[in-house]
């Protein structure tokens, strides 16, 4: 597919060319440093690789140096606690002091003008002012102070509201373009009587998280002058300017614009320390602030047995409640002097950042399909021309050749195949989320409603987006990153292959129509008992769980409906395989039959690998898992862990719970889950293979985790228990449905049964036609009933071949490009109430189901 661009005809070639890159540079030093950003990539962000990191907004990655530097203090020098007096702690206060001075130096101003308040982060800083700022409730005498804030804003902003709605006070949203299309009011204060008393506050970004939106900074004296009016309201105006997006880029002058407020994260600027920001504060006002809790450290007396307190005088101790942050202060210096070293000041940083940021833009827009269809979606309020209206933030969505959205989450999970990083959703930024989108209220309202949070993977819902894609360009970021996006972009959605139409006659031959119905049961009661399995057949003497397992009747008690029998002309749906996995993300033990539990298929996913940190590890970070062969053995009671090179090892089925191994707690997908770890033998023998330090453990049968299917509105499965899986009980997969990727695969030498294993599923079936599962409810095997819980939705796993731990791209685009930009595959199933256990599910047992209502009521039209 010719990729059509909009650039006076450039070729594809041309237009990724360095030549063509330089073009977008005013002079030679508006990109590299002087020809040093090679060199520093290779000395001071060696641990990058191959990453191409483009979410700098969120954190830009610290030097090498930086640590180093710091580092080398913290092993020469001993700093004692700020608040104390010793030599060692007057060391720290120096040191914490003049860390302050060098910040007011950064932005242009000094202490005679401002004082820094270190906090926890920008976060803290605005909820710090929310708490000191002089408000006046509203009253019948005075209508009270006003917070108007910019609903370009982030949520730490808004969250002001919260503070002021508890004092009576009001909040007004304030749209971006009523502010911009304003003339400036002249104001008169000999005619405003007291109301010009009366203390408000104005709150606004110095650049928009969500677009890099850089909004005037002449409005600070404008507001506070009277001139400009946010409501049209007088009074006494104060501004805070929520800094945290735009100094990580762009230099702020404080000397020559004086905000009242400005709130900073010092890891936005040199991506450590983390956890440390800043509120810079105009002297001018600090005598107007009220503070009603302190902290240790903020007093100069106090009384425990009355009520008298009398702040210190200095501004930075009256509000520094506790010990601060000193180490973590004093690496601050470092991330000066580093910055300064390495680029030579922020403005050339922003000069850096704005041609790749501008570059990049105008690619991005160019991007056509074959039929002329845009291929990004820009949300942006300008085209990137000049670095004083515009950061280097570039936030879209992708569409497709009909200009339908393509979901950020699956452009993320396709980047990641490609090592790309960046940021999807809404970025703690509704306003601008909800104005750029063009959703409405009641959309936001309708799609938590729908089971959309903040932060989660639903990208789109009823065709519209619920957020979109950012990336954004740091101090360290180059020609090569945007290159490589941009070539993601066009190899990924423009160059995509076309699929071919299912056409295998074997699996047409064998299309049959098995469903449930609603009339006589007796035909279920007898097909299921005709077809039960034998549970005799397993030999499992010294297992507890499994004690009652040759008496369980594998027959569904719910008697609601019935099933059909199989038609006589086609081949019946068979169950063709049975997989577990006893260690998470770990390679699978095949059987021919196995028995069932409440929680699922026994010891499925019940173990786990974690780090140093108990983290787990996936074959995400670690593929080398799929090379680590757990198996079963029922009749011994243990689990025999094998892995090339290295002698097999075991560990007890046995649950060592009540034992005197320690229970702690992990988390798998958002769970709490309590677990046990299972020794420093299997422990070293894991760390010896994988060579990192890891940890064997296994889930706690004390603790019990549940499905979310009540979420889902499923019914039947009330407090469905889970193992460590993901989502569900089983997951299913149709093996129609892999003969049918395995065609569009432009290589074919990969195996049926090698395709099936990179999809890791507990339940595969022979199927009549590709995707018809996704059709299903229920399904009902060797009488066991299951609910339908959802669709498997898939990430960069499938790409790794099960069998070598290798990693390639094609099944995930080839997935990805057949199903319309939805990478999903396979259907997740829950134990349904009905059913009885412990069963036994066997290879080769019919599989019958029940079509969701939506399939029942076409086939009903046809």
């Amino acid at each position: 597919m010719n990729v059509n661009l909009s650039i006076s005809g450039m070729s594809l070639d041309e237009l990724l060319s360095a030549k063509h890159f330089q073009t977008f540079c005013r002079s030679p030093s508006d990109y590299g440093y002087g020809n040093t950003i090679e060199d520093m990539r290779r000395k001071e962000f060696s641990r990058i690789g191959d990453m191409t990191y483009l979410d700098n907004a969120g954190t830009t990655l610290f030097p090498q140096s930086l640590l180093d530097g710091f580092m080398k203090d913290l092993s020469e020098n001993v700093y004692g606690n700020p608040h104390s007096h010793c030599i060692s702690s007057r060391l720290t206060y120096e040191t914490v002091e003049q860390t302050r001075y060098r910040i007011l130096q950064h932005f242009n101003t000094s202490s005679e003008d401002y004082t820094v308040i270190f906090t926890a982060g920008s976060t803290a800083a605005m909820k710090l002012v929310a708490e000191i700022f002089p408000w006046t409730p509203n009253c019948l005498d005075n209508t009270g102070s006003r917070f108007c804030y910019l609903t370009d804003n982030h949520t730490s902003v808004i969250g002001i509201r919260g503070i002021t709605k508890i004092i009576n006070v009001l909040s007004v949203p304030v749209e971006p373009e009523d502010m911009l299309q304003s003339k400036n009011l002249e104001s008169d204060y000999h005619h405003q009587g007291e109301y010009h008393k009366t203390p408000h506050l104005f709150c606004y970004p110095a650049q928009s998280n969500f677009s890099g939106t850089k909004y005037p900074l002449a409005w600070i004296e404008k507001i506070r002058l009277g001139k400009l009016f946010p409501l049209g309201t007088p009074g006494c105006w104060f501004v805070l300017l929520d800094a945290s997006s735009y100094v990580s880029t762009s230099p702020l002058d404080l000397s020559s614009y004086q905000p009242d407020f400005v709130t900073i994260s010092f890891y936005k600027i040199f991506g450590f320390p983390t956890g440390l920001g800043a509120l810079i504060v105009s002297n001018r006002v600090t005598h107007l602030l009220r503070k009603n809790y302190f902290g240790g450290g903020t007093s100069a007396a106090y009384l425990s047995g009355e009520d008298f307190y009398v702040p210190k005088a200095s501004t930075s101790d009256r509000y520094e409640d506790g010990t601060i942050s000193f180490l973590d202060i004093i690496a601050i210096k470092y991330g000066f002097d580093t910055l300064e070293r390495l680029t030579g000041g922020m403005e050339h940083i922003q000069n850096h950042t704005h041609t790749l940021a501008s570059y990049t833009y105008s690619v991005l827009s160019a991007l056509r399909y074959a039929n002329g269809a845009s291929v990004i979606q820009i949300y942006s309020d300008t085209e990137f021309r000049m670095l004083d209206v515009q950061g280097p933030v570039i936030n879209f969505n992708v569409l497709d050749e009909s200009g339908g959205i393509i979901g950020y989450s699956q452009v993320d999970k396709l980047a990641s195949l490609y090592n790309i990083h960046f940021r999807t959703g809404c970025f703690c930024n509704s306003g601008a989320c909800q104005k750029h989108l063009r959703n409405s209220n009641m959309d936001v309202k309708q799609n938590l409603m729908a089971g959309h949070v903040c932060g989660d993977n639903i990208d789109v819902i009823n065709g519209q987006p619920t957020g979109s894609i950012r990336i954004s360009f740091g101090f360290m970021s180059t020609f090569e990153d945007a290159r490589v996006f941009i070539t993601f972009i066009i190899e990924c959605f423009i160059k995509k292959p076309t699929y071919k139409l299912y056409a295998t006659e074997s699996l047409q031959r064998q299309y049959q129509t098995n469903r449930l119905t609603e009339s006589d049961t007796s035909k279920e009661v007898q097909y299921l008992q005709n077809n039960r399995s034998h549970c005799e057949d397993v030999c499992l003497p010294h297992n507890h769980i499994l004690n009652n397992v040759s008496m369980a009747s594998n027959i569904c008690t719910c008697k609601s409906r019935e099933i059909s029998s199989l038609s006589t002309n086609h081949k019946a749906i068979t169950l063709a395989a049975i997989y577990l996995y006893p260690i998470k993300s770990c390679a699978p033990f095949q059987v021919s039959q196995w028995p069932v539990t409440e929680q699922g298929l026994l010891f499925d996913r019940n173990w786990m690998i974690v780090n140093e940190n108990r983290v787990c590890f996936s074959q995400k970070n670690e593929p080398k898992l799929c090379l680590i062969h757990p198996s079963i053995d029922l009749k011994k009671n243990i689990m025999i862990i094998k892995a090339k090179g290295m002698d097999p090892i075991e560990t007890p089925l046995m649950d060592d719970s009540d034992a005197k191994a320690p229970v702690c707690q992990n988390k798998v997908c958002g769970d709490r889950v309590h677990t046990y770890d299972c020794g420093e033998k299997i422990a070293d023998w894991l760390s010896r293979f994988l060579n990192r330090k890891c940890h064997l453990i296994r889930q706690s049968s004390n603790f019990s985790r549940f499905a979310n299917a009540n979420r889902k509105g499923l019914l039947g499965v009330p407090h469905s228990t889970l193992s460590l899986v993901n989502e569900a009980q089983y997951l299913l997969v149709n093996r129609a449905s892999i003969v049918y990727l395995r065609q569009q695969l432009e290589s074919s030498d990969i195996e049926i049964d090698q395709l099936t294993q990179r999809f890791r599923a507990n339940i595969v079936i022979n199927g009549s036609q590709p995707f018809e599962e996704e059709n299903w409810a229920e399904v009902f095997i060797d009488g066991l009933h299951f609910q339908v819980s959802g669709k498997c939705n898939r990430c960069q796993i499938i790409c790794i071949d099960q069998h070598t731990g290798e990693k390639k791209k094609d099944v995930f685009q080839t997935l990805s490009t057949c199903r319309e930009g939805k990478a999903t595959f396979g259907m997740y199933l829950l134990n349904s109430s009905c059913s009885l256990y412990p069963a036994l599910l066997k290879v080769g047992s019919p599989v019958i189901f029940a079509a969701s209502a939506s399939r029942q009521s076409k086939n009903t039209a046809k």
